[in-house]
């Protein structure tokens, strides 16, 4: 007898896949090549949840399925290990992050003596067809020696606006020193001062540096930022959560502070372009395109007055020029504390203040609140010469444009808004149009009025006009504009990549390639210094020598020959942004980030699958390195992903269980004595504490009702039977009817909860605090709570977190991985039930039983000819499936399989033409099964390269009919026929039956009525 024993077999093929190094792709192939690619994870101690390897399950479905098509497939796993939760954790407990992301990619027993089962054992477990010798790990010096490279290439190139692409800054020193500075057209910083080629000759090296930094790729600069105190460091938007940190849940603050800064904008037009390239989710795209933020329309200077400071203003409406009332800066605009008057200074400061508490996010998403302070100062209108009054408000963001809007109230509604609050004026330059009650904002029907020499032009007639007289006028002049900022780089962290820069003169100096990676030094505090200094400001040795070329003690700091490192490390995505390049190298790792010959053979990403929550950060910023590194001839491709798809989230099925508060009387004052009475009657009624206790959720389901100072509440007479107990009531006067209580829901976990949604009383009561006692009345008849059911995102914070060891462990991997493709559409999210986990496993049973027809059930194929019918469900199988794969509809291809063993179960089919190919198929889904029944088929290699069944559609072309035979339009029996008889064939073989002599029973029918292929009809 043969049993299906999966956890056996399934450890055979993991193991023989390991040793065998069965998926290690070849940079050298003749068959062509696929790059498969998942977004890789974060190794937190917590572990894989069933959550997590839905995407990776389905892209290693698609690798082994293009393995079977003859694709030299290279499908690579590695861990994106640095970032802010291992930090956090070593504050916590004292531990090297290094040490503790060891313990959770490897597993181990971390120092507080926790079991870390380990990412890469999960993963194995699930039979990934990883080629694990391409490892990559973020944090290992060997592989952020080649960030702080690409750090270094971006630092050493400008952006060349003439040329369109990076170039080196060995180039622009050349310019500068042959022609100046003049004729250079460069993406770079605002305002920078025009000088000859002997001037730059004759410059200092500092000032020489001083003005390179203007140009360079990353630079540093005053930069807003998202600063966190209670975390030490800068966030990004993307780690920004409705106003606190994502980590910890923190208070946000906006602060200005000087960063490194990636030079992203540079590229904004590109990334757009890009965009129509790629195969992507339109929502995705969209996102991208929304974030960059393209606008077309015109800067303008406002003369602020008795001052000889300007205010420029982008506007993608200059034609309402004429309609500006009133001038609005950004809280954060660097001219707030420089024109704000004495008399204003404390209500503006005080304004600033607040601000500086709210996220970017929140304010553009906060369109009820208006608020502002009026600084005191007034600007010129340029042509009218007008006095508008310059207010601040957190509606204007400091990001975006030049931090300051030319309010035209009448065109655009969060102006109106605020004059309406401020009593501001609302000039209207719309003919026609009524603002009495909202801005107007129809731009295509727009004629212009009330505003001098724009007068009764449309839109398109007004900008053009009114773009030419600001610049005639030296006022302004048309422009593109996009949202996308410069991306700030530093973070004020541990746990990051180090900068390759010492300081010199206070200027940044990269140390020399030869000398990567600069290490992360050891500190003994993951804080920042008592002075405000990152944590690397706690190393004992972090001064660059620039003679011996090496790391030295801080106290040899002279600033002559030993200079100060950079404190701050890179943010998370710096190592991100390139990793898919580093798996393709399998040779040459120690001396480049990826040869020429492996890039150029693996090119690009051609399927890519992770969140959609990457999009505006990892997703852009991979675009922007890659393109750079195109540009200065890196890497071969511009764009990294050729096709993307984003993944749903598997949602977890929290259980609930329901705990009694006090209760109340209603509709009546109740006195302190009578309400401790009526404790005391609960006690006796119950022999329990009211107060507190769990209640089954079957006794207050659809039981609920409302009440208008309590809240949601239950009434006790219709959740507990109390006909025996009245008299009580009638003894103290209480109604029964008005006594009420409400409950609290607490999180149960779900490894506490049985198949029938009850409470497992003793592993719950070890978690649960208070006193479970299941004699109470508050309990189902039998004694048993039952919980209620809510779908949350999957979280160890509620208790709803299902390991997919556990469900290897009883279930096996393949039920696993079939399972989580069968829920539903890759794309969407759905809810995990473990209920519906045996249906899967009842069917991998099945499949085993199909190949396991001999004796004793014995593994049995015969070599006979396929039954007609056998190849039909094999053959619309092969086309079924494959059209899924190909589609990324992996949930209906797991049903086909089980149609398809039902029907050749029910055939009875062991026919290795029908058995061979069918193990194939299921393959990409099930690999160790199908790895075990390809071996028992006789077969020496893996299944896993086995050429995929080709389809035919002679197999699926129907050669007879079974014909329905009707007496006067009653259907009497069944006749299988050829379908290429005649009319008079069909009616000669029914009419010679003898079924139709029964019937008829010696009649000559009138006629007989024939629509081959459909139906017979005998008639009379």
């Amino acid at each position: 007898m043969s049993k299906y024993h999966f956890n056996e077999l399934e450890a055979k093929w993991q193991k023989h896949w390991a040793e065998n190094h069965t998926f290690k792709a070849e940079n050298h192939s003749e068959k062509p090549k696929y790059y498969v690619l998942d977004m890789f994870p974060y190794p937190s101690g917590a572990g894989l949840h069933v959550g997590h390897p839905l995407g990776y399950i389905a892209s290693d479905v698609y690798a082994r399925f293009k393995r079977h098509q003859g694709f030299n497939v290279l499908h690579p796993m590695g861990y994106d290990s640095f970032g802010l939760p291992a930090e956090q954790y070593a504050i916590q407990t004292g531990q090297h992050p290094a040490e503790t992301t060891k313990v959770n990619i490897e597993g181990g027993v971390d120092k507080n003596g926790n079991e870390i089962e380990g990412y890469r054992k999960q993963l194995d477990r699930i039979g990934f067809s990883f080629d694990w010798s391409r490892e990559v790990r973020t944090s290992n010096p060997e592989y952020y020696k080649w960030t702080q490279w690409i750090f270094i290439q971006l630092f050493e190139s400008w952006y060349d606006a003439d040329a369109d692409k990076a170039r080196s800054i060995e180039e622009l020193l050349t310019i500068f020193s042959s022609e100046g500075n003049t004729e250079v057209n460069a993406i770079c910083d605002d305002e920078i001062e025009s000088f000859t080629a002997q001037q730059w000759r004759d410059f200092s090296e500092t000032k020489k540096q001083e003005i390179l930094l203007k140009y360079r790729l990353t630079y540093l600069a005053e930069t807003e930022v998202n600063w966190c105190p209670q975390l030490g460091t800068v966030l990004a938007n993307d780690e920004i959560v409705n106003g606190v940190s994502e980590r910890g849940g923190y208070p946000v603050i906006r602060k200005k502070m000087k960063q490194w800064s990636m030079r992203i904008t540079a590229y904004a037009q590109r990334l757009l372009d890009g965009l129509d390239k790629i195969d992507w989710p339109q929502p995705l795209k969209d996102s991208q395109t929304n974030w960059i933020g393209r606008s077309k329309g015109a800067t303008v200077e406002f003369k602020i007055q008795d001052s000889r400071f300007k205010i420029p203003v982008f506007t993608t409406r200059p034609d309402t020029i004429f309609g500006v009332s009133f001038m609005v800066l950004a809280p954060e605009h660097d001219l707030v504390s420089k024109i704000t008057t004495s008399e204003q200074k404390e209500a503006v400061e005080n304004y600033v203040e607040a601000t500086a508490k709210r996220s970017e996010r929140e304010r553009m998403a906060d369109v009820k609140t208006i608020s502002g302070v009026f600084t005191g100062a007034y600007a010129e209108h340029p042509f009218s010469g007008e006095k508008l009054p310059i207010w601040i408000g957190d509606y204007v963001l400091a990001g975006y444009g030049t931090g300051a809007v030319m309010s035209v109230p009448c065109g655009d509604q969060r102006d109106y808004d605020f004059a309406k609050h401020f009593n501001l004026p609302i000039p209207n330059i719309f003919k026609d149009a009524d603002i009495s009650e909202e801005a107007y904002s129809d731009k295509d029907n727009t004629i212009i009025t009330n505003s001098d020499f724009l007068n009764d032009l449309n839109y398109t007639e007004a900008t053009e006009k009114i773009i030419t007289a600001l610049e005639e006028k030296g006022v302004g002049e048309g422009k593109i504009n996009y949202r996308l900022r410069d991306a700030v780089f530093s973070r004020q962290r541990y746990w990051g990549e180090p900068f390759p820069i010492y300081y010199k003169d206070g200027m940044p100096h990269t140390i020399p390639t030869e000398c990567l990676p600069l290490r992360l030094p050891d500190v003994k505090k993951y804080l920042p210094t008592e002075e405000g200094e990152p944590p690397l400001g706690r190393a004992e040795d972090w001064g660059w020598d620039v003679e011996k070329l090496s790391v030295v003690s801080c106290k040899l700091i002279d600033n002559e020959t030993v200079f100060p490192l950079e404190l701050n490390t890179m943010p998370g995505w710096a190592g991100s942004s390139w990793y898919f390049f580093r798996y393709m190298e399998s040779e040459k790792r120690n001396e480049v980030f990826a040869s020429k010959e492996a890039l150029n053979y693996w090119q690009d990403v051609d399927l890519y699958i992770g969140g959609s929550e990457h999009a505006t950060g990892h997703l852009l910023y991979s675009r922007f390195w890659v393109k750079f590194m195109h540009d200065r001839g890196l890497v071969p491709v511009e764009e990294p992903f050729k096709k993307l798809i984003n993944q749903g989230m598997i949602l977890g099925e929290s259980a609930f269980a329901h705990r009694i508060n006090q209760g109340y009387y209603n509709y009546k004052d109740v006195s302190d004595e009578e309400f401790e009475r009526l404790d005391e009657i609960f006690d006796n009624l119950f022999n329990i504490d009211f107060t507190g206790r769990l209640v089954s959720w079957n006794l207050l389901h659809g039981k609920k009702v409302f009440d208008a100072i309590a809240g949601e509440k239950y009434n006790l007479s219709d959740v507990f039977d109390l006909k025996d107990l009245e008299y009580y009531f009638k003894e103290t006067g209480f109604d029964s009817n008005k006594i009420s209580f409400t409950t609290t829901k607490i999180h149960v976990p779900v490894s506490d909860v049985d198949l029938k949604n009850q409470i497992i009383l003793e592993s719950f009561a070890k978690f649960y605090q208070g006193e479970l006692d299941s004699n109470s009345l508050f309990l189902n008849n039998d004694g048993k709570i039952e919980v209620s059911r809510e779908v949350e995102k999957m979280s160890k914070s509620k208790y709803n977190v299902v390991s997919p060891d556990d469900i290897c462990e009883q279930y096996g991997a393949d039920t696993l991985r079939l399972y989580e493709m069968f829920l539903g559409p890759l794309e969407q999210a759905k809810p995990w039930n473990t209920a519906g986990i045996t249906g899967v496993h009842g069917f991998l049973k099945k499949l085993w039983k199909l190949y396991h027809s001999g004796e004793n059930e014995s593994f049995y194929v015969s070599g006979e000819t396929a039954s007609k019918d056998g190849l039909k469900t094999l053959h619309k199988t092969i086309k079924k499936v494959q059209e899924d794969i190909e589609n990324f509809s992996f949930n209906t291809s797991v049903s086909s399989f089980m149609i398809a063993v039902n029907e050749l179960s029910a055939e009875k089919c062991n026919s290795r033409e029908v058995l061979e190919p069918l193990a194939i198929l299921i393959s990409p889904y099930a690999p160790h099964i199908a790895e075990e029944l390809w071996e028992k088929l006789g077969h020496s290699e893996s299944i896993s390269t086995a050429p995929f069944p080709k389809f035919e559609q002679k197999f699926l072309v129907e050669s007879s009919k079974e014909y329905p035979i009707s007496f006067n339009g009653k259907m009497r029996y069944t006749l299988e026929l050829p379908l290429d008889l005649t009319k008079d064939e069909i009616e000669s073989a029914v009419m010679s039956h003898e079924k139709t002599a029964h019937y008829l029973e010696g009649r000559t029918p009138k006629k007989v009525i024939i629509v081959p292929g459909k139906i017979v009809n005998i008639v009379g």
